[in-house]
């Protein structure tokens, strides 16, 4: 016979498996068909036919689905998943045709919030998972009458055990072009520094994504201020951002070229900006070529 402390243990394990903290007391428990049951739009997190998911696939086959999911009535028959997207996917892989759920009526703030609330729990969320979830929940809160950002961010984080700041820096973090939130979430990029980045606008954040990629650095803390000041200010360029991170990758020296020179090699309409572009451009093609090209009298050339 096995012991209590073992069946704790299991039970643990399948609320776990399910990533659920919803009491499904006093309300009725319904069976519907996998097949009529849709995901919620814009769900924020992944559902991936990962490890986890062959054991909950496993637990499923044993035990079937413990903990019902939690949907609402789908505007084209069926219903909307709030809570339970992998369980779902669990009774698909494990071809069962049927699945426990509590239907609730829920209007469109009401369901976010429960389907965020009952996500966070989890304890693999990517950084962009985060940032789209609270964003929404932030979103429905303010819907639903709360108060004031800073109200609203320390009560939307509650559930998870974050603050309100912390909060914050994630729905920003919803701001950055999907390159760069790609980069928060395997740590190339901090959730700070990720947080500064995210006030650049779109294109100078895809000058960036080209610059990162080009020259294999990323933007410190420092680095990523500066960006944010310039592109406030409206400064920012793309030749811009390659001196930001090329100052950053070497530091050492300092090389100043007069204005004068330059004009002997560009056309008189070309622009500052546009000198500085080209200029980066032909220094990366060298860099790539792993600094060959020296003319006769030993002086590196590009």
């Amino acid at each position: 016979m096995k012991s209590k402390s073992a069946q704790k243990v299991k039970l643990t394990s399948y609320d776990d498996l399910f990533g659920t903290s919803e009491s499904v007391s006093g309300e009725a428990v319904t069976s519907v068909p996998v097949s009529q049951l849709h995901p919620f739009k814009g769900h924020p997190f992944r559902v991936a036919d990962d490890a986890k998911m062959q054991e909950t696939v496993e637990s499923v086959k044993q035990h079937g689905v413990l903990v019902p999911g939690i949907v609402r009535p789908y505007p084209d028959g069926g219903y909307e998943i709030i809570s339970g997207h992998r369980r779902r996917r669990a009774c698909e892989l494990a071809g069962i045709k049927e699945m426990p759920v509590i239907i609730r009526d829920l209007d469109d703030d009401a369901a976010t919030v429960i389907m965020v609330d009952a996500n966070l729990q989890r304890e693999d969320i990517l950084p962009s998972e985060k940032a789209k979830a609270y964003k929404m929940k932030y979103e429905a809160m303010k819907h639903q009458g709360s108060k004031g950002e800073k109200f609203t961010a320390d009560v939307v984080g509650e559930a998870a055990g974050e603050s309100g700041r912390t909060v914050q820096r994630y729905i920003r973090l919803a701001e950055l072009v999907p390159e760069l939130l790609e980069y928060v979430d395997v740590k190339k990029i901090s959730l700070v520094i990720g947080e500064m980045l995210s006030y650049l606008k779109v294109e100078e954040q895809s000058w960036l994504v080209d610059a990162v990629a080009n020259s294999g650095v990323f933007p410190s803390k420092a680095q990523a201020e500066r960006l944010k000041e310039e592109s406030k200010a409206g400064k920012l360029t793309e030749a811009g951002i390659y001196a930001v991170l090329v100052k950053k990758e070497s530091g050492k020296a300092s090389v100043t070229i007069s204005a004068k020179k330059l004009s002997d090699y560009f056309p008189p309409a070309y622009t500052k900006e546009r000198m500085e572009r080209v200029i980066f451009q032909l220094l990366e093609e060298w860099k790539q070529n792993g600094g060959k090209g020296e003319s006769c009298n030993g002086e590196d050339t590009v």
